[in-house]
């Protein structure tokens, strides 16, 4: 049931962009083509699965192929239209006699701060404890007088040019202000040398980004540096410790549950829990490396991490902040991708060893029904255990088996593609605010009907709701898109989501021969 309403969601999706995209003419079908032929062949092999019929590896191996080639010569069409297109409007803008600045009218102020426009919001990034501040939201109902002092308006007016970014209306709005108008270069180049300027003129009194406007084209928007994200106090240091020591109890239990034993009835006992604590705290350890490690190379500051305790799974992933603006939308998904990447990996090297290690006579025995519960673990379990989970009830296993389990559900919760948990901002990466905020209502909805059967998916959907329900602030060059490489990579950490969260058809679990 859970896999016939993801796939309606994904249908309904496909066709809603389609709709979307005819507006665009051949550029915007183009894009609609992209995410079909990216989403078709793992939309036929879940189809299919929904319907008891199994299809070889290999083959998907041979349509990811095919469909990843496809899409590389879509994204090269694209662009050779897009260049075309900005080639055409430049020289129109160039035969057309338009005041390089005017200051806009309350009509125009009020577009801007348009709730239904095209989704723009600087707040801050998300918070997870109190003192955390917000900062521009031209998504707001009103717009106010802007912070920066008159004088600085006009000197900030200057540094745009015919070469750079032609200035065709000036919006003021709360703490900072907006420039409509052309853009005239490369994005990345246009944003160094606009922001050279500013810095020439002011130091680092202001910053410059560079995003998608209300009618998507092109738009510039200087705040005051006090709008940057601002570094964890003293406060939100203790409750991060405090939440690590809370995961660290919730990891105990868990393995307690899996000796079949309450820990706070037995607590004397708390030493057969140990090593599932030290497991799932490894595995948050290592994912939050990942994004340590990708932050540091570009130079981006992050929150200590926010661990999430969980009973039934030791712990939900952890939340952290960046506490420093991005540079761009492909190191927001560098860092996102990173810590998935890490925890997923090291997940599955558990998994992996652990099958390998079971025998008959392992200290662990789990129920058949486990390894019907996940397409991803079951499979590989079929491969490595063979005709072991035929006509049984219990299986013996190792203990690492679990542990890459649980590491696995954890790190398929995190890449759910909703608000500012690591899923979604990969969606917002490399598809934009606006659909990163639709996907987040989809995954909301999706997650509220499986609540039905399971408790867990409530208690996730909450969190995101009252925590991360929001987009990430925009990057300082939030125009350019991320390369080819970076989409396909998304793409393939969202199906392996679903093969791990998503559980074998009971008419393929018998053709697999388990049970």
């Amino acid at each position: 049931m859970v896999t016939v309403l993801i796939l309606l969601a994904a249908v309904g999706i496909l066709v809603w962009g389609f709709i979307r995209a005819r507006p665009d003419g051949k550029l915007g079908l183009f894009a609609w083509l992209q995410s079909v032929v990216l989403v078709l062949p793992w939309l036929s092999f879940f189809g299919l699965l929904a319907f008891g019929i199994y299809v070889n590896l290999a083959w998907m191996l041979v349509l990811v192929l095919a469909s990843t080639s496809i899409y590389i010569y879509l994204g090269r069409q694209m662009r050779e239209l897009a260049d075309a297109r900005e080639l055409a409007d430049t020289k129109d803008l160039a035969d057309t006699d338009v005041p390089q600045t005017q200051t806009g009218t309350e009509d125009d102020t009020a577009n801007i701060s348009n709730p239904d426009s095209a989704g723009i919001s600087l707040s801050a990034s998300a918070s997870t404890t109190e003192g955390d501040t917000a900062a521009v939201s031209p998504d707001s109902p009103t717009a106010t007088p802007p912070a920066i002092p008159t004088d600085d308006l006009a000197e900030i007016e200057t540094i745009f040019g015919v070469d750079t970014f032609f200035t065709t209306e000036t919006v003021p709005y709360q703490a900072g202000v907006f420039f409509k108008g052309n853009l005239r270069g490369e994005p990345e180049a246009t944003l160094k040398a606009l922001t050279a300027q500013l810095k020439n003129r002011f130091g680092e009194r202001y910053r410059l980004f560079l995003i998608n406007g209300p009618d998507e084209k092109p738009a510039v928007i200087v705040l005051p540096s006090d709008t940057d994200p601002k570094p964890s106090d003293v406060r939100q240091q203790i409750f991060a410790v405090v939440l690590a020591i809370a995961t660290f109890i919730t990891s105990l239990e868990t393995g307690a549950q899996l000796k079949d034993f309450n820990l706070y009835d037995q607590p004397e006992r708390w030493a057969e829990g140990l090593p599932t604590a030290l497991a799932v705290l490894a595995i948050l350890a290592v994912h939050e490396l990942g994004h340590r490690w990708q932050a540091n190379r570009h130079n981006v500051k992050l929150s200590p991490p926010f661990t999430l305790p969980a009973w039934q799974l030791g712990a939900f992933g952890s939340l952290t902040r960046f506490e420093s603006l991005l540079p761009n939308r492909s190191v927001l998904f560098d860092i996102s991708f990173a810590g998935l990447a890490a925890g997923g990996l090291l997940s599955l090297a558990m998994l992996l060893v652990g099958l390998v290690l079971s025998h008959p006579g392992s200290a662990y025995q789990l129920p058949i029904e486990f390894f019907r519960a996940s397409i991803l673990v079951g499979t590989l379990s079929r491969v490595i255990l063979g005709d072991t989970l035929q006509n049984v009830d219990l299986v013996d296993i190792n203990l690492l088996v679990l542990m890459g389990w649980l590491g696995l559900v954890i790190t398929a919760i995190n890449v759910m593609p909703a608000g500012r948990i690591d899923g979604g901002r990969m969606v917002q990466a490399i598809y934009g605010r606006k659909i990163a905020g639709r996907a987040t209502a989809v995954t909301l909805v999706i997650l509220t009907i499986i609540a039905l059967a399971n408790p867990i998916a409530l208690y996730w959907a909450a969190l995101i709701l009252f925590l991360q329900r929001g987009e990430e602030r925009p990057c300082l060059n939030d125009i350019s898109e991320p390369d080819d490489t970076r989409a396909i990579l998304a793409l393939v950490i969202l199906f392996l989501m679903l093969a791990i969260l998503l559980p074998l058809p009971p008419n393929l679990a018998g053709r697999l021969g388990i049970g």
